[in-house]
């Protein structure tokens, strides 16, 4: 990944020439894929075999701090035990099933409302009312089940459900979120779409202009990108145009925050995003082929070495969350809906992806790679049990 003085000279190249990154070939989708029952069972079922990411490190900020929430339709619970670890369980009482957690919250212990048996934050069953009546019950055989493997990479808690089928998003990681970074708000949504329409919408600047014509493109360039792959994951750069500013600028130690916009598509359902006053992290819970539930987290940009979180960096990073939820979010949204809407219009039975738009044919590559792993590893286990 191009550091940022190279990224600056590469971004100056483009303005130069009137280019852009270009792909080497184009990727023709399925229409169905949008909407197909069988593609998205397939993905669910992906979702639980590859690491996940579900919630940042800044959202388990205390001992005791969870984010409870369903993973690929399986209720999880993410917890920073009272060592200062993170871990992950499938959130069901061990009794009768009852979900312990729901959304986050701080706690020294997981009890259940239904009948009160109560779990450690490490997963062990502590106590149950009345344990007389359950005379052959061994409290350490029944605590809490655990997830496969949880991963804590990128300033980012990755969830593996299930045996994995590979590395996915951990194959080749990029720095993404730091110890120094603040969440300041979160917030969940949910949208009549197919989650890889969002996903598309974030991965190209061939739309800059048509879409947002008075709100993102009098601060950008139309149709100027950055692409870099890493692994299944992928990082696209919107400059703007005051970074101009830096033509002359020294390269050591320079800096192109506030200049440029960083999408990092995390494979495949995950979002890191560096904008110009603050950080969005959005994760998608794909709930049917066309509807999917959003998990939004904000945090502030890096703060300076031992700084601490001011009124006006807070300030700055909200009103920044503002202009992209009145402005170009909407327009993103509207486009989305409008897609999803005529997906069963028969006009189409694959979408171009053309050269501009080489991250989204990368994600839908590599979801057609993982997706044909898993449909080999799940025959050879029919072939075994036949």
């Amino acid at each position: 990944m191009r550091n940022d003085p190279e990224l600056l000279d590469h971004i100056l190249s483009h303005i130069d020439n009137g280019t852009t990154d270009l792909g080497e070939e184009d990727w023709y989708e399925p229409v169905e894929n949008y909407s197909s029952q069988a593609r998205f069972d397939a993905e669910r079922r992906l979702m639980r075999r590859l690491p996940i990411a579900f919630c940042p490190v800044a959202a388990l900020p205390e001992l005791g701090s969870y984010v409870a929430r369903n993973s690929a339709g399986v209720p999880i619970v993410v917890v920073r035990d009272l060592e200062g670890n993170i871990r992950a369980f499938r959130n069901a009482c061990r009794h009768r099933g009852m979900q312990l957690a729901e959304g986050s919250g701080c706690t020294k212990i997981f009890r259940c409302t239904y009948h009160g048996w109560a779990y450690r934050l490490d997963g062990r069953l502590e106590y149950v009312p009345h344990e007389h009546g359950f005379p052959d019950l061994d409290k350490d055989e029944n605590g809490l089940v655990p997830v496969h493997s949880v991963d804590i990479q990128g300033g980012l808690v990755f969830v593996t459900q299930d045996e994995p089928v590979g590395p996915g998003a951990l194959e080749s990681l990029p720095a993404l979120l730091t110890d120094d970074q603040v969440l300041f708000d979160s917030s969940e949504s949910e949208d009549d779409i197919n989650w890889k329409l969002t996903a598309e919408g974030t991965l190209e600047g061939y739309h800059i202009k048509p879409t947002h014509p008075e709100t993102f493109f009098p601060y950008g360039y139309d149709n100027l990108n950055v692409v870099e792959m890493q692994g299944p994951n992928a990082r696209v750069c919107y400059p703007f145009r005051r970074i101009e500013k830096l033509r002359d600028a020294p390269r050591k130690n320079l800096s192109l925050d506030r200049m440029v916009t960083l999408v990092n598509r995390i494979f495949p359902f995950a979002s890191v995003n560096r904008l110009s006053q603050h950080y969005d992290v959005t994760l998608a819970e794909p709930e049917s082929p066309t509807k999917t539930r959003y998990f939004h987290y904000k945090l502030t940009l890096p703060l300076p070495d031992g700084a601490a979180l001011t009124d006006e960096i807070l300030a700055r990073a909200k009103k920044d969350v503002a202009f992209l939820t009145e402005t170009g979010n909407k327009e993103d949204a509207k486009v989305v809906t409008d897609i999803q809407a005529a997906i069963g219009s028969g006009a189409n039975t694959h979408y171009r992806f053309g050269r501009f738009e080489s991250a989204i044919g990368h994600l839908h590559k590599n979801l057609a790679r993982y997706l044909k792993k898993l449909d080999e590893l799940e025959t050879d286990v029919i072939k075994i049990v036949n």
